[in-house]
């Protein structure tokens, strides 16, 4: 937190790359396992309250750099595919990043807005979406809408919030990994229950005849 607290002394030409960057780097370069970028849109926003920064400049940097930064990570998971699990960022949180994956398939698309909402989902969800082979186009999509109402929505909350950004910041990861747990319990259930329909409905495995008792009926 010092880092973004070291924000609010910074010239507002410099503020305004930083938050960007650390927006931008959340998926495409996994900083959202160490630093969600929320908290910095948040005091953006709130320097933004100050005058001291235009807040459509900033809602455009923002939403610009989530989406950027998600395609990026998207690009990352499919051009590496299963070795990005394999990356120590990945293997520390390996259950988390296996109830990730398995919210992704038990949503599809709509997993990629949801997680735009977490700081963890935020981080991974991207990467997952290429590694699976979700087509981009579809991905940019849900990309591009979760960005939107998430960029647009944090500028605002912490231009609203003014000094006490970091009380929302505390309230909105709540809210969001409440959210999304759920979300993920939710997707799990439904996934493991088509699998075991898609198991019943399989026909059963019917043994072919004998060549001896084909010569016995011959």
């Amino acid at each position: 937190m010092s880092l973004l607290h070291a924000l609010l002394h910074l010239p507002a030409g410099v503020v305004l790359p930083v938050v960007g960057a650390l927006v931008f780097g959340e998926a495409a370069l996994f900083v959202g396992f160490v630093l969600p970028g929320e908290t910095a849109v948040l005091l953006g926003g709130f320097l933004a309250s100050t005058g001291r920064l235009s807040l459509a400049l900033l809602a455009a940097v923002v939403v610009a750099c989530a989406i950027a930064g998600d395609s990026v990570g998207y690009e990352v998971g499919r051009r590496f595919g299963p070795r990005m699990l394999g990356w120590r960022l990945f293997r520390r949180h390996r259950g988390r990043v296996a109830n990730a994956r398995a919210f992704l398939d038990g949503r599809g698309g709509s997993a990629v807005l949801v997680g735009r909402f977490t700081a963890f989902l935020r981080a991974v969800t991207p990467g997952l979406a290429g590694l699976s082979g979700m087509r981009y186009r579809r991905f940019l999509a849900w990309n591009a809408l979760g960005g939107l109402l998430w960029g647009v929505g944090c500028v605002v909350a912490g231009y609203l919030a003014g000094s006490s950004y970091e009380k929302v910041a505390s309230y909105v990861g709540r809210a969001g990994a409440v959210a999304a747990l759920a979300m993920v319990v939710v997707a799990l259930v439904a996934w493991r229950a088509r699998r075991r329909h898609a198991r019943e409905a399989e026909p059963p495995d019917v043994p072919e005849p004998c060549a001896e008792d084909d010569k016995a009926h011959a």
